[in-house]
């Protein structure tokens, strides 16, 4: 198979992965009211506590699409806004306990929705696609 062929090859099974996982995200999120930019933000949360700008440019939205966000999950007592301790200038954004409360269920959620396929695989495959997959989610190494 010509390189070409290979690159097309695996971007029509990443693409088909991301379908199946996006339709995964996007029932559990509608299940508990959730947006699938709103869970992506719950996992980004998960363990950082970001600026608000930073989240923003991560996720590709505006500042103010950012706060609407933001405003709408401080409302239902999941996240939060404080200044950042090391600058003042700066408000980050956290979860709340109840946010990580909802976080971590989710994550059980998805995990077990998606377990069936994953399970499918051989636990030496499964350590190997982790392994493959790690400079694509990875690329400077972090």
């Amino acid at each position: 198979m010509p390189a070409d062929d290979t690159v097309d090859a695996l971007v029509d099974a990443l693409v088909r992965c991301t379908f199946q996982i996006t339709g995964v995200l996007t029932r559990i999120g509608a299940d508990n009211d959730l947006s699938l930019t709103q869970l992506r933000v719950f996992g980004i949360l998960r363990d950082r506590r970001p600026r608000v700008t930073e989240l923003a440019a991560y996720l590709g939205l505006d500042k103010s699409t950012m706060s609407g966000l933001i405003d709408r999950a401080e409302r239902r007592g999941l996240l939060a806004r404080e200044k950042n301790p090391a600058d003042g200038r700066v408000v980050d954004v956290f979860l709340t306990p109840a946010g990580r409360d909802l976080t971590q269920r989710l994550y059980l959620e998805v995990r077990d929705a998606l377990a069936p396929e994953i399970t499918r695989l051989r636990p030496a495959q499964r350590d190997q696609l982790l392994a493959l997959l790690d400079p694509l989610l990875n690329p400077t190494g972090d």
